[in-house]
């Protein structure tokens, strides 16, 4: 029996104080429509990134159970894998501040679906939501590859590209009947002789990694298509940013 009590069975009453709701901005993601960003400006939070998201089929909207690996790309080493839930393709990543992260999530008979997070040390609490649609290995589909760099104006593959290339490689491998386009595209910025050359050598840069990593030249087309095809506006960084793939 606690002291101040009344029998050996005494029945004890816990309150617990809720906390403050953070303050959240609500703001539509640039890259689609179903995107949903959520910034927390509390300054009590961590510094650092969450990244949930539902992981389903492209075509029939079914959720996928999937492996989500997530890659430090200054290191080119894989320092976290995790699963999205095979009935809920729900999954949770968490992507403290201060690194360039690569996100890659890979199904068996699927195209893989890469992100970037270049993440500065000074970064805010920040949670990012989205619906993520892989598609089926088939002819006609296409990824975009978030996560190959090159120096502004060149063509040459900066080192943090490796691991993502790398990734194509072991596709090709599982799959050597499939013929690929490997096609770039520039932002507006710059002369269309100029862009058409630059995204050139960049989708001829990629090949050349692919060649070396032993997929047949018979296998790939390089096409170089410079400012054509934007699938964001120009008038603003992030469109132009989308616009460079």
């Amino acid at each position: 029996m606690r002291e101040g009590g009344f029998g050996r069975k005494d029945i004890y009453e816990i309150n617990f104080k809720r906390k403050k709701e953070p303050n959240l901005a609500l703001s539509k993601s640039l890259a689609n429509d179903s995107d949903i960003e959520i910034t927390d400006n509390d300054k009590n939070q961590p510094n650092l990134t969450l990244f949930k998201g539902i992981v389903i089929d492209y075509d029939s909207f079914e959720p996928l159970g999937s492996e989500i690996e997530i890659t430090d790309n200054d290191k080119n080493k894989v320092i976290s894998t995790i699963k999205s839930n095979s009935v809920s393709g729900k999954f949770l990543a968490s992507l403290p501040a201060g690194k360039n992260y690569g996100l890659t999530i890979n199904k068996k008979g699927y195209l893989f679906y890469s992100e970037n997070f270049d993440i500065p040390a000074s970064a805010a609490y920040k949670e990012i939501h989205k619906h993520i649609p892989l598609q089926k290995l088939s002819v006609g589909n296409r990824i975009v590859l978030k996560n190959i760099f090159y120096d502004y104006g060149k063509a040459t593959l900066r080192p943090e590209s490796i691991s993502e290339l790398f990734r194509v490689v072991k596709l090709l491998n599982l799959s050597n009947d499939i013929k690929i386009e490997v096609a770039s595209f520039t932002d507006s910025r710059g002369s269309d002789e100029f862009n058409k050359a630059l995204s050139q050598a960049r989708a001829q840069a990629v090949a050349d990694f692919l060649f070396a990593g032993g997929i047949g030249k018979e296998q790939m087309v390089v096409k170089g298509y410079g400012k054509l095809n934007p699938i964001a506006t120009n008038e603003t960084e992030e469109g132009r940013q989308l616009n460079r793939r």
